[in-house]
């Protein structure tokens, strides 16, 4: 889908050779899933699954993890999901929160900004900006306590096969020895330039949006205060990112002006003649890493093949305006792993996989195009075309790109398809697809955020006891699932013993706002349906049941 990363770990080292007849061949292990990359998007996979008690297999073509930023903050979705793997406590030193989003003309006046809570709908941060290197090392320590999970590292990714009951995939290391492994499920994680997605020949859609940027990655000698903390400059001079990327470092980002070879703009002392602006030079700051790169906007076409499926680049890319490359990634293999556990278990048939490219590429899509928007704001080098743009923006004429207006901020879009609650019609009847906040409760006197008390996973929450308006065979089929059946109370109501005290009023406001008693709620926090009667409640969860077994 884009040219290889000039920067990517190992870049001088030898690539993995080709296999050899006679190369000595490693353990052929098996696995309920292999993926195929352990980047970011492939270590929460494999984490999610392996949590949950299945095999699960990691091949992974670098031998050490790349040492170097790639993605620079994550949201407030993100943070969730990170959390329910166990790392929220490492957050201090992966990331610190951003304070406002700001888009600004040469002469300094605010095009665009968006104010960027402390604690937003998930929860958490709405956006934390963070090295990435420190989240890999995490989430690597996280993987290592799970006893189904196996990370093959040095292995590139030679040859795959869907037998149709089964995947072989065969993997090279740079010494010609071999790898096979046999798998139920193949996820690839690959990024950009996925192995897996061009094997098996799944083709993109390319918008054709691209610029090349050269990227300065510093890290600074003394503490300094920048508010706020991301900021683009829609200077047609030289269109200018710069934004937080961690304690004590930074990212700044210059676009490549007309006329101007990547050459001239990917050099040392361009980068320090351009950093200069901002107070940074070699005497406060040590520049960590320059490079000339060139983001895209595509996404791939099919994400599922038979037994083959594709998250995160190796599905899509997107130029870097809304901060969601890696979070889209996260994204998808958090809608993605809980499909695969209910297939693994024969709790859902194989068409509910259908369900994850249909509702991630419209997630996708959209994400994308906000992103394009917003990339031609900045993307600007002609003087008067610029002037344009900032004397409608600051007219506040509606010409800036619609970033989320008309939903609560931070939430995300809503899934408009898929697995949703559709009652007699064939719509999704809301708030069917809205994101589930999340706030603070409190259970049996203890206090937190609702995944922290209750759990993660699927969940039926009411303002009356889901329990007891359930038929039995329904509270079977549910429990089965691992569903967490909550009666929500308000926090000065006489709660029963197993009730859960709303602290935050986040639940029943939301209930009342859908007119509903019941909220079904799939455990990628998006609610499947809402019930306002006992009765709608057993349509609902039938059709739920349904729509995993068809």
């Amino acid at each position: 889908m884009r040219p290889a990363d000039p920067d990517t770990p190992q870049a001088d080292a030898a690539k993995a050779g080709t296999p050899q007849a006679d190369a000595p061949q490693a353990e052929a292990p098996e696995a309920d899933v292999l993926i195929v990359g352990y980047g970011p998007i492939g270590q929460v996979l494999s984490i999610l699954l392996a949590a949950r008690g299945w095999r699960v297999l990691v091949v992974e073509r670098w031998e050490t993890p790349y040492t170097l930023p790639r993605a620079t903050s994550f949201d407030g979705e993100t943070a969730r999901t990170l959390a329910s793997l166990g790392v929220a406590g490492s957050y201090p030193e992966i990331g610190l929160p951003a304070d406002a989003y700001d888009w600004r003309n040469a002469e300094g006046r605010s095009l665009l900004r968006v104010e960027l809570a402390e604690r937003g709908v998930h929860g958490w941060p709405e956006t934390t900006t963070m090295h990435q290197p420190a989240l890999e090392e995490v989430l690597c320590a996280r993987a290592e306590r799970l006893p189904h999970l196996r990370v093959f590292r040095g292995y590139a990714a030679t040859d795959l096969v869907d037998h149709g009951t089964g995947v072989e995939l065969t993997a090279t290391d740079a010494a010609g020895g071999r790898l096979r492994c046999a798998a139920s499920w193949v996820v690839g994680c690959d990024g950009a330039n996925s192995f897996v997605r061009d094997h098996i020949g799944l083709r993109t859609t390319d918008l054709g949006f691209s610029f090349d940027w050269l990227l300065c990655d510093v890290v600074l000698t003394e503490p300094r205060v920048f508010s706020p903390l991301n900021v683009q400059h829609c200077d047609p001079d030289r269109p200018t990112t710069a934004v937080g990327s961690g304690p004590g470092r930074r990212r700044w980002e210059f676009m490549r002006l007309p006329g101007e070879s990547v050459a001239e703009l990917n050099r040392e002392e361009t980068a320090w003649r351009l950093l200069e602006r901002f107070d940074v030079t070699p005497e406060n700051a040590t520049l960590r890493r320059h490079t000339v790169y060139s983001f895209q906007a595509a996404w791939a076409d099919e994400w599922r093949r038979g037994r083959v499926l594709l998250a995160g680049d190796a599905a899509h890319l997107m130029p870097p305006f809304t901060g969601q490359g890696m979070c889209a990634g996260i994204r998808d293999v958090l809608n993605l792993s809980w499909k695969l556990d209910l297939v693994l278990r024969g709790a859902a048939g194989e068409r509910l996989l259908d369900t994850y490219p249909r509702e991630r590429i419209d997630h996708v899509r959209e994400a994308i195009d906000t992103s394009v928007r917003l990339g031609r704001v900045l993307c600007v080098t002609d003087a008067a075309t610029a002037a344009s743009r900032d004397a409608s923006l600051l007219a506040g004429a509606g010409a800036g790109p619609d970033t989320g207006r008309g939903r609560q901020h931070g939430a995300g879009p809503p899934l408009r398809t898929g697995l949703l609650y559709t009652g007699i019609g064939t719509a999704p009847v809301p708030p069917a697809g809205e994101v589930m906040p999340q706030g603070r409760v409190r259970h049996e006197g203890v206090t937190g955020l609702f995944d922290e008390v209750v759990g993660t996973g699927p969940v039926l929450l009411g303002s009356a006891d889901p329990a007891a308006a359930l038929e039995e065979s329904q509270l079977t089929f549910l429990t089965g699932l691992g569903t967490h059946l909550v009666h929500m109370v308000a926090g000065d109501a006489e709660a029963a013993p197993a009730a859960v005290v709303d602290v935050d009023e986040v639940y029943l406001a939301l209930l009342k706002a859908a007119r509903a008693r019941f909220l079904l709620v799939r455990p990628d926090h998006h609610i499947y349906g809402a019930a306002r009667t006992s009765r709608e409640l057993t349509s609902l969860v039938g059709q739920f049941r349904s729509g995993l077994l068809e």
